[in-house]
């Protein structure tokens, strides 16, 4: 991950974890209209080892605007595991999910997730560049 502004990097298992629950996720998203059964199970165990690996992954530095893409960052995970609960209420037709409203929640926080996707790197890098113009001015 990003050391130089102090992000706190994931380990080689703990990557694994987290890019086989997002594989999980969209397996068990896309399985769902096929196998309804399983579904919630993949998705659901994906959408865990993900956000759980996202909340490991801390900013401690001090940029404001990181930081708030960060907590959208954790929004949206904490959104597919909402969604993940709302898929087995509705694959076991609780009165309050008779249609399918974690599609809903699914699509907020795929757009949380790859919006900060997108702009936490660029932010970064932002921040690089403006260190790196503080230290050559400061010499």
């Amino acid at each position: 991950m990003f050391t130089f502004l102090r992000m706190k990097p994931l380990n080689k298992l703990q990557q694994t974890i987290y890019y086989l629950g997002g594989v999980l996720v969209i397996f068990g998203a896309l399985l769902n209209p096929i196998e309804s059964t399983v579904a919630p199970y993949i998705y659901s165990i994906g959408a865990l080892m993900f956000a759980s690996m996202q909340m490991l992954a801390r900013y401690e530095g001090d940029s404001i605007v990181i930081r708030r893409l960060r907590r959208q960052q954790l929004l949206g995970a904490l959104l597919l595991v909402l969604s993940g609960a709302m898929m087995f209420g509705h694959h076991y037709q609780m009165t309050y999910m008779r249609h399918n409203e974690w599609m809903i929640v699914m699509l907020i926080a795929a757009v949380f997730e790859l919006y900060s996707a997108f702009r936490i790197p660029a932010e970064v890098e932002k921040e690089k560049r403006k260190n790196d113009v503080k230290e050559s001015v400061g010499r």
